[in-house]
């Protein structure tokens, strides 16, 4: 940022094209949970995906968020609606009509792959354990016993959500064999539904309001307990997020949760003969109280006084002609940045601390996996599909830079993560023949003879030097990324460009 340099692969285009509208008891979260069911979590790797038709014109802003904030479920490099007169009407409501710009795709748009879903049709969904794309309709999974209800996130804690369970709430009671907790997405909302009374009707069935935080999304708080099943409103149920390693977290819309909360179990509101109550945006008006702009204040060249916890950036070294390394871990597919670097009520605090943070790194994994690189210095990893998907924690890539990872040879990367590792100087490289990732186990010594010459062709050869065989892989490095592969890592890169 401070050098101003950001690449970035031009992505393909995945369009969304979405007709007919939205059934009562059905969401925003039952779309994008259809979108996770048909692409996975890595089929918007490399990819926008765009969504497009007559079915957007139905969508709220608040809506389209829902959808798009999940598009990280996809792998997706981003998602993007249209600005249109729905667009209009919500920053005019925010008090911003002079924001708006008209913005959508031209008629003649080309796409790399089309899908799609009919808005009408949506019944209501749910992600079951242990990963988003694992979708089936409420129905089919059935009424199971719930624990724990959890609403809210960055996914689904809007004014227009919060007050749809408001609605299904007003007048009944939380189950008793359930515990419900509701995190509004601001302050703004939560002075909303203080104001209009809706928290009163919340808290009066039961409900326990929370703060404006991550809060249980990342295990901060409300963990369920031992072997508990939580329906949770947020956008990742990988397997240990909660808290709890044993716990089963389903993801499901606000509407499905709330009607949960009050049965006790898994339930389709669609199914209950309820009516789901029509729920406007009203006019939010503009307050900058949270904000606090000392006065006489120098914004030049103030120090940044740090506590003992915050301790210093680690840095790679430039890469040298032979790298030796031990394979220190050999997961499966699908691994996540939770299961790399954990991030939980324990290792908040030490989020500037990665010393400490690699203490836990690939804990849920293996736990010998700290000790092991410490004891190698010179580490590797082999993975398989998607290795990395999830969230762009950089924890994910500091972490294992601090303990010596010096490449990861996957099957295949998450977008992200494979440039927070060429960040950090950490080369990511892909087996040419998959079925290789077999070959290989932990304590295994592998080399690359001749590295910066073969780095620079893109094509390098590893050596197990426990079974003498040599394995072909690709980095499949831009002219940026193998230049700052060569330099340890983008901000020694940055730092030799002065």
């Amino acid at each position: 940022m401070a050098k101003g340099i950001y690449s970035l692969t031009v992505p393909k285009v995945i369009n969304v094209k979405l007709s007919g509208k939205l059934q009562p008891w059905t969401s925003a979260k039952d779309v994008i949970l259809k979108v996770l069911q048909e692409l996975s979590v890595k089929g918007g790797v490399g990819c926008i995906v765009e969504y497009t038709g007559e079915g957007v014109k139905s969508l709220s802003v608040t809506d389209r968020a829902t959808i798009t904030n999940m598009g990280a479920e996809l792998g997706a490099t981003t998602s993007v609606f249209p600005s249109d007169e729905r667009t209009k009407e919500y920053l005019t409501q925010e008090g911003r009509p002079q924001d708006f710009v008209p913005l959508a795709a031209d008629e003649d748009a080309v796409y790399d792959r089309e899908l799609d879903i009919n808005l009408s049709e949506l019944v209501p969904l749910a992600a079951k354990p242990h990963m988003p794309d694992n979708v089936d309709t409420v129905e089919n999974i059935g009424r199971i016993k719930v624990d724990q209800v959890a609403i809210g996130s960055c996914t689904n804690s809007s004014y227009v959500d919060l007050m749809k369970v408001a609605a299904i709430l007003k007048g009944k009671k939380v189950h008793p064999d359930v515990s419900l907790v509701i995190s509004p997405g601001s302050s703004r909302i939560t002075e909303k539904l203080a104001t209009n009374g809706a928290m009163a009707d919340m808290i009066a069935a039961g409900a326990r309001i929370i703060e404006n935080a991550c809060g249980p999304c990342i295990g901060m708080g409300q963990s369920p307990k031992s072997g508990a099943v939580s329906l949770r409103t947020f956008n990742r149920n990988f397997k240990g997020r909660s808290g709890t390693l044993d716990a089963d977290i389903y993801l499901v819309s606000p509407e499905t949760a709330a009607i949960s909360a009050i049965e006790g179990v898994l339930t389709d509101g669609s199914k209950t003969g309820l009516e789901m109550p029509e729920v406007s945006m009203p006019d939010f008006e503009i307050n900058d109280n949270f904000m606090i702009y000392p006065e006489g204040t120098n914004t030049q060249n103030t120090e940044v006084e740090m506590g003992p916890n915050i301790k210093p950036f680690p840095l790679n070294t430039p890469l040298t002609d032979t790298v030796r390394a031990k394979v220190c871990l050999h997961p499966g597919d699908n691994i996540t940045t939770d299961d790399i670097m954990p991030s939980d009520s324990r290792l908040l605090p030490y989020r500037s601390n990665i010393p400490h943070l690699a203490d836990y790194c690939f804990e849920k994994i293996d736990g010998e996996f700290a000790s092991r690189c410490k004891e190698a210095k010179e580490c590797a990893i082999v993975g398989g599909e998607n290795y990395g998907q999830g969230s762009s924690r950089e924890h994910a890539a500091l972490a294992p830079l601090y303990l010596g990872v010096k490449f990861v040879i996957a099957k295949s990367f998450a977008r992200i993560h494979r440039s927070n590792l060429i960040n950090s100087g950490i080369i990511p490289l892909v087996f040419e023949n998959p079925a290789d990732y077999d070959d290989f186990e932990i304590g295994q010594e592998l080399v690359i003879e001749n590295a910066v010459e073969q780095v620079r062709s893109n094509k390098i050869k590893v050596k197990n030097t426990a079974t003498g065989k040599e394995y072909a892989t690709a980095a499949n490095l831009l002219s940026l990324e193998l230049e700052m592969i060569l330099a340890g890592g983008k901000i020694n890169y940055l730092n030799a460009q002065d």
